[in-house]
């Protein structure tokens, strides 16, 4: 149910500059949007997780911070990331 070790490398890769830089906020907010994806998904299913419905809303709530953050710091950085991960804002 996780992010994978793969899948965290492979979205490192994608986003970040480096490999090692998993610590930017691009790179957070792709990682987020992972999880957040595959909890939606896992929600389609089981319909009645209160529990998990609320960590879904944190990690919505934390992403919302940093791209938050993100849009005061560097624009167009901001506006390149949402294309990239397809969110709507």
């Amino acid at each position: 149910m996780a992010v994978t070790k793969d899948d965290k490398a492979r979205i490192i890769k994608d986003v970040g500059l480096a490999e090692k830089n998993t610590g930017s906020t691009d790179v957070q907010i792709a990682l987020i949007t992972e999880r957040i994806n595959q909890l939606t998904g896992h929600f389609k299913e089981h319909k009645k997780d209160t529990n998990g419905r609320r960590g879904l809303l944190k990690l919505v709530g934390q992403r919302r911070k940093l791209l938050k953050y993100l849009q005061r710091t560097d624009l167009q950085k901001y506006r390149e990331l949402l294309e990239k991960l397809n969110i709507r804002k």
